[in-house]
């Protein structure tokens, strides 16, 4: 590396560190596909296992494209890595579901680390023009970005399982509490209403009328007066 101009340095180093991530889960993944039982979830973990091997390569390809050669001791750190963890894997506490779900929490755990490291060697590239490395970065990023996807739902999946398998579905259903019945309202009757706007209506007119009919009474009638003026002449 010393042959080389310092940007490219820099980008080796980072290559460097994401293929040594690569090489450390090849051994992770084979630990977690061995403990996982047949279905979807082991064969996503088989087809991973695939990509991260090609992962490697490329990202080798590509260090030896820039002049480096470094990788080989941070590939011996990455087997010697999981080469540790593996056993460790494999002995996880718990029933089928929880030691499933612990591998899932593992593999959604080194997504998200490879996913901050590929986005690092993009940015970085993009900063150098350097295209073609950029390119590769975006490239595998979006493939551990869809990993990660699948990764939090399986660990949904796998938790509703553990709480299955572990809680007695009596402890699963907890009564809520319940609540006073609030006492219902009388509803009034729109009958009723009618009714008494009806008689209010009829007393009211009753009353106007009998009132008429006393003003009637008391007014004095002109015409008789007429009368007996005539009969004085």
């Amino acid at each position: 590396m010393a042959d080389m101009n310092e940007r490219d340095a820099k980008l080796v180093q980072y290559l460097s560190e994401a293929y040594g991530k690569e090489r450390e889960l090849e051994a992770s993944l084979g630990a977690h596909i061995a403990m996982t039982a047949k279905g979807p979830y082991k064969k996503r973990l088989q087809q991973h296992l695939k990509e991260t091997k090609n992962h490697a390569k490329q990202v080798e390809r590509r260090i030896k494209k820039l002049g480096g050669g470094g990788q080989t001791l941070q590939s011996a750190v990455g087997k010697l890595t999981a080469a540790a963890k593996g056993p460790l894997h494999a002995i996880r506490g718990g029933g089928e579901q929880e030691k499933m779900l612990k591998n899932a929490k593992t593999e959604y755990f080194n997504e998200h680390e490879e996913i901050a490291t590929y986005l690092a060697i993009e940015t970085l590239a993009e900063k150098v023009q350097d295209s073609e490395t950029a390119k590769l970065a975006r490239a595998i990023r979006r493939e551990e970005e869809k990993m990660a996807n699948f990764l939090q739902g399986q660990i949904k999946s796998l938790t509703g399982a553990v709480a299955r398998e572990d809680i007695p579905a009596a402890l699963r259903r907890a009564a809520s509490p319940k609540r006073k019945a609030k006492p219902k309202k009388a509803a009034k009757k729109p009958a009723a209403k009618s009714s008494s706007k009806s008689s209010a209506k009829k007393s009211s007119s009753t009353k106007s009328a009998s009132k008429k009919a006393r003003t009637k009474k008391a007014r004095p009638n002109p015409r008789p007066k007429k009368a007996a003026k005539k009969a004085k002449r």
